[in-house]
């Protein structure tokens, strides 16, 4: 997926540009396209892959609605307070600490 970040590679330039033999590719390609992570697209002789990223855009959209907290910090309306927003009563006492 990283080299088809840049944009549309054939299979052969996807092969010469990891290093990996072209049944291995074929394999992770197709999971890929199982997936809908990548999509192809004949051009002439070559078919071309290239990401996907309305799929990449839907989960990212779908964790930040469904896993971020308020101020973009994960789960944080059921976390305790970050330290510098604590108050004196969220302390421990001194008299809890002699027990």
């Amino acid at each position: 997926m990283r080299v088809l970040n840049s944009g549309a590679r054939n299979a052969g330039q996807i092969k010469d540009e990891i290093g990996i033999a072209a049944n291995a590719l074929s394999f992770h390609l197709r999971i890929l396209k199982d997936a809908d992570l990548v999509r192809d697209q004949r051009r002439g002789q070559f078919i071309e892959y290239e990401l996907n990223t309305t799929v990449m855009d839907d989960m990212i959209r779908f964790l930040m609605d469904n896993f971020s907290g308020k101020n973009g910090r994960p789960g944080s309306e059921n976390s305790p307070p970050a330290e510098a927003e604590r108050s004196e009563n969220d302390l421990p006492s001194k008299a809890s600490d002699e027990r």
